[in-house]
């Protein structure tokens, strides 16, 4: 798959109620390659009078989109996951091209994911079940789950392909309809996904995309009096910023932010398999996972036999153009986040930390256009700011423990809660510390496990709120308690 082959086709402009169209201001973005700096597109720019066309189409299209049996939408989620599934070869290369992901990545984990998570919810749709409350005699109470109305998801640049899917299967599937706006960096697999939507049929106005920037159209969408709620992907500090825009209409929010993940590898660990768990944990699209493995939390006994092979292996990964199938690590996704992710390494020099490996650009003069870094481990103390501030790259901090405790207090001391693994024989430590540690998800022998069917979230400064599995459904939902007098008691206090 060389770059001159032609892109696969995908639209540029913004879809509202159907049609694709330009911008109200008009002007467009330019969605490059990390790769090599190239234009990929020129793309709509959403401005707020965008959104608010967005919206206002989301509102017309909601009451029959509601009305419509829930195994229609069901339906028409598992037609789009099949079509999905059809255009794999095309998707995973506009992916791996737009992000720089790996093709053999977005091939393996990307777009089968994205097509498991519509076929989960499409078959989720015609199941959601409400329940009898017992209450006082001669009444029955029941409860109904209800579609919340139009729902604004932003969806980050980091796997804009398989978060387009968690957050409109289960928002569709509930009875919602759908403002997305992708992250201006990476808007291309989303708008194919809005393609494929309208070729299977959805109604127009049901799924709307705007391309725009997060100060403009992104704010619009977090404080639009029409929008029920936002489910946003991304950093703390733009999750704060929703919290309070979403306050005019006191909409529901859901957040899905940063993460610190702690990897805990004890002494009793299988070594082969901790080390090649760990390295997907954080290596694994170059570290730019909101789940990574990024405190590498190892028993002193056994650190040095550890790092041994885990720098080996850092150190052997094949860097390379994301199209190229033997590629392992490809570029970071843009040039701005390059250069952040490099800044932490003299953050990491300046506190005393010690670097084992990488902490650069690679030299290689074929990746000089592409915005690479060399995978980093770097040794350093707790309380340095490389372990408790998100790197969000190829970047682990590794710090060493002696006691159990010890090694809680260090994987509880971040503020962030999302992810975090630990890798035992030992079955009563292992429950122990699943239930111990800080965070909405916890791995035990294997790290980044994710599946539509578990909850996916956080707690701390991870942000609130669930994807995935039932607690998605009950997310995109109100539950509706409704009283019925069937014994057609007349009230005792003004009985005469």
């Amino acid at each position: 798959m060389a770059h001159h082959d032609p892109l696969p086709a995908f639209p540029t402009k913004l879809l509202i109620d159907g049609k694709w169209c330009d911008g109200a201001e008009g002007g467009t973005i330019a969605v490059t390659n990390p790769f090599d700096g190239e234009t990929l597109a020129e793309v709509a720019i959403a401005s707020a009078a965008d959104v608010d066309r967005a919206v206002e189409a989301a509102e017309r299209a909601f009451p029959a989109w509601r009305a419509q049996a829930a195994h229609d939408r069901g339906r028409l989620l598992l037609k789009l996951a099949d079509a999905i599934e059809a255009d794999t070869a095309n998707l995973a290369r506009l992916e791996a091209l737009d992000t720089g992901h790996p093709i053999r990545d977005c091939m393996a984990l990307d777009v089968p994911r994205t097509v498991l998570c519509f076929r989960y919810f499409g078959g989720m749709a015609d199941k959601l079940e409400g329940s009898v409350v017992p209450v006082d005699a001669g009444f029955l109470n029941y409860v109904e789950r209800e579609p919340i109305g139009v729902v604004g998801a932003i969806v980050p640049w980091n796997f804009p392909l398989m978060f387009t899917s968690w957050k409109l299967g289960p928002a569709l599937a509930a009875g919602n309809t759908v403002v997305i706006k992708p992250s201006e960096i990476t808007p291309l697999s989303t708008l194919r996904i809005g393609e494929l939507m309208q070729q299977v049929g959805f109604p127009d106005g049901v799924i709307n995309i705007v391309t725009g920037y997060g100060h403009d159209a992104g704010q619009r969408i977090a404080e639009h009096p029409g929008i029920g709620k936002v489910a946003f992907t991304g950093s703390t500090a733009t999750g704060r910023r929703i919290v309070e825009a979403s306050a005019t209409n006191l909409k529901k929010v859901q957040l899905e932010l940063g993460g610190k993940g702690p990897n805990i590898v004890f002494a009793d660990a299988n070594l082969p398999a901790a080390v090649g768990g760990s390295a997907f944990a954080i290596f694994h699209n170059q570290g730019q996972a909101c789940i990574a493995g990024s405190r590498l939390i190892l028993h002193e006994s056994i650190a040095d036999a550890f790092l041994e092979k885990f720098v080996a292996l850092a150190r052997s990964i094949r860097l390379g153009d994301p199209l190229d199938p033997q590629t392992e690590m490809g570029p970071l996704t843009s040039r701005l986040h390059q250069e952040r992710v490099l800044s932490f390494v003299e953050v990491a020099r300046e506190q005393g930390g010690d670097v084992l490996t990488g902490g650069r650009a690679p030299t290689d003069p074929a990746l000089a256009a592409g915005c690479f870094i060399e995978p980093t481990i770097v040794r350093a103390q707790p309380d340095h700011r490389v372990a408790q501030e998100e790197v969000f790259g190829p970047f682990v901090t590794v710090l060493t423990f002696r006691t159990d405790e010890e090694a809680l207090a260090i994987a509880n001391g971040t503020e962030y809660g999302l992810g975090a693994g630990l890798w035992t024989q030992d079955i009563t430590r292992a429950h122990r510390f699943a239930k111990q540690l800080h965070a909405g998800m916890v791995w035990i022998n294997s790290y980044k496990r994710v599946h539509p069917g578990s909850p996916f979230g956080g707690v701390g400064r991870s942000g609130y709120g669930r994807e995935m599995g039932f607690e998605a459904m009950r997310e995109y939902t109100v539950a509706k308690s409704v009283w019925v007098n069937v014994d057609a008691q007349i009230p005792t206090f003004y009985r005469r």
